[in-house]
């Protein structure tokens, strides 16, 4: 088994087929997108596949580390930058073939109209160790 990140870009992606922006959208098209990501990670869950996924606020803020003894730099919130990350979910599949067809099941969430969004979304493989060689 292999552990990919889906991540979904509220900007900063490709543009969706159907790319009308979340807060032009209707409760009910709200409510029906959570209700089909809601579905798509119970279905993982019960075949094994599903790790764990979260929704994002917009807001959030850059911190560093600035020397011993000094407090972290921080800069933001960065609400208004090109690259904003909506969610994320981690799946646990046996094979890169598998995570880009779950990826692409979930491109397919509703949105606007309750038409699919065809967003796209980075599919990002955890880092494993190398393997080591043995004598």
């Amino acid at each position: 088994m292999a552990k990919y990140l889906l991540l979904k870009h509220y900007r900063g992606a490709p543009a969706a087929v159907n790319d009308v922006p979340m807060d032009r959208w209707t409760p009910e098209e709200i409510s029906a997108h959570v209700q089909y990501m809601n579905d798509f990670a119970a279905r993982l869950e019960k075949t094994g596949e599903f790790v764990d996924g979260q929704a994002l606020a917009p807001e959030g803020t850059f911190v560093r580390y600035d020397g011993e003894g000094r407090p972290p730099v921080t800069d933001g919130p960065f609400a208004e930058t090109k690259d904003l990350i909506a969610g994320w979910m981690v799946i646990d599949v046996d094979n890169y073939e598998r995570a880009v067809e779950l990826a692409g099941e979930l491109s397919a969430a509703p949105g606007a109209g309750g038409k699919p969004i065809h967003e796209w979304l980075e599919v990002r493989p955890f880092l494993t160790a190398p393997p080591t060689i043995t004598e």
